[in-house]
């Protein structure tokens, strides 16, 4: 797997595809390639799509000890990431940690986007920080599911170290405790073409939370997939990809003006 610096890090990430540039951002606990495994062959068609593994996670190693597993931080990995591949704009993709990392990159660099999902997130603290500290508990997790403790070990330890999981967790949950809450002023700031996409049974993001986001935000749209909880995005169902397919073709003129505006070395 490449790897690219970024600040204080390395990034591992994968690239498959040809097309302009989209980065997916996974959510916690997971990597790029695990995350997306299932849409990333559908987007690879039309995009050259770059799946970073989050620090701490997969292949990007990441010391807790050192401190900086917070969302600016996550925003900032980002950046570097785009800046240090040539990418001036770039579609931008995230599910759950990913997404709120994506809501505040469009924040804080509006221009640098063609347009933006997000996937399984609010920016209301709940219920998602009550869920994220149940599900990430790490008694919990040894005693209920031992199953799940092993396959993060297959998926972090051979990069982060024996047992490096077990420190991330507790990290991930203390910044979703703690991350800054989006102003309503911030959420209006972002004017890229943006669908904002969720569950109908997300125990994470309500419907409600979901459709008053994707009306804050300038140009949003909305996608209630039915019969589904927090992840819609590992094995997407058919209502998924043709939202996703539908709202790339519908604003492809607005993405293209977007990318003209600013010179970079990949279009």
């Amino acid at each position: 797997m490449p790897r690219i610096a970024a600040g204080d890090i390395e990034i591992g990430y994968e690239v498959v595809g040809a097309g302009p540039p989209l980065i997916a951002l996974h959510g916690a606990t997971m990597s790029g390639r695990t995350q997306f495994a299932d849409l990333s062959p559908a987007l690879a068609s039309a995009f050259t799509v770059y799946l970073p593994d989050a620090r701490g996670h997969g292949e990007t190693a990441w010391d807790v000890a050192v401190g900086g597993f917070e969302t600016a931080a996550l925003v900032d990995d980002v950046a570097a990431f785009a800046d240090n591949l040539g990418l001036s704009t770039f579609h931008l993709l995230g599910f759950s940690m990913g997404a709120t990392t994506a809501l505040n990159f469009a924040v804080r660099s509006p221009d640098r986007l063609r347009t933006l999902i997000v996937a399984g997130i609010s920016t209301e603290r709940e219920p998602r920080a009550s869920v994220v500290r149940h599900l990430l508990d790490l008694t919990r997790i040894d005693r209920e599911d031992p199953a799940w403790a092993a396959r993060l070990s297959a998926r972090h330890d051979p990069v982060q170290g024996v047992g490096a999981w077990r420190d991330l967790l507790p990290a991930i949950s203390a910044d979703v405790a703690i991350q800054p809450i989006l102003s309503p002023a911030a959420r209006r700031s972002i004017d890229v073409p943006t669908l904002v996409a969720c569950g109908d049974r997300d125990p994470i993001v309500s419907v409600v939370q979901a459709a008053k986001l994707a009306r804050q935000v300038r140009d949003g749209r909305l996608l209630v997939v039915p019969g589904r909880g927090h992840d819609i995005v590992s094995g997407p169902p058919p209502e998924f990809d043709a939202a996703v397919e539908a709202f790339y073709r519908s604003t492809e003129p607005i993405a293209r003006r977007r990318a003209a505006a600013y010179p970079e070395v990949v279009r």
